[in-house]
């Protein structure tokens, strides 16, 4: 399965690439405007959003690209990524992927989502660069995401699948699981 995951994300990693290197000087200017959800550590300050502190890099660009050109929608993330150059995204990924995410893992780990471990760790760090960091995210966030998998209304060729195999129990039990892991973001300038 891995393996499978891994040649599926060879195209996503191919795109990434033509980004320019990010200026985490620049990441830092920029992330003003997202720090009133996301933080300027990149710990978030609401429950709806997510912690982006620590991410993979490639994640970021990923993602931002995405609410960019539309592929992903959010209410406010396509408003605010939409003016955002390659560059500026490249900053900010640098930026936010540049600090220390810390974990605590008070359960067993072998008690971990066996769906998600693969690629988000029985602790909530990706193990891959497309992934994101699932530890210390609040359960709605979580649930909220896995649902939107589920019904269509996020889309993506890995977690779509995956989620639209998980009940809501299941998908309730993953959110918890992640929501318990302790996190820590640390900035780093």
């Amino acid at each position: 399965m891995k393996a499978i995951i891994l040649l599926a994300l060879g195209g996503v990693f191919l795109a990434g690439a033509a980004f320019a290197e990010g200026d985490r000087a620049e990441g830092r200017k920029l992330a003003g405007q997202c720090r009133t959800c996301h933080g300027l550590d990149g710990y978030a300050q609401i429950p709806i959003a997510p912690h982006i502190g620590g991410e993979p890099e490639d994640y970021l660009i990923n993602q931002l690209t995405a609410f960019r050109d539309g592929t992903r929608e959010h209410e406010m993330m396509t408003i605010v990524a939409k003016t955002l150059t390659d560059q500026q995204i490249a900053d900010l990924a640098a930026w936010y992927a540049g600090h220390t995410a810390t974990v605590t893992l008070s359960a067993d780990p072998g008690d971990a989502p066996e769906d998600c471990v693969a690629c988000h760790g029985a602790d909530g760090i990706a193990l891959i660069p497309m992934a994101p960091n699932l530890a210390g995210e609040t359960n709605i966030y979580i649930d909220t995401q896995l649902k939107a998998f589920r019904n269509g209304k996020r889309v993506n060729e890995i977690m779509t699948p995956i989620a639209a195999g998980m009940t809501d129990t299941e998908i309730r039990a993953a959110a918890d699981w992640y929501a318990e892991v302790g996190l820590e973001v640390e900035l780093v300038e």
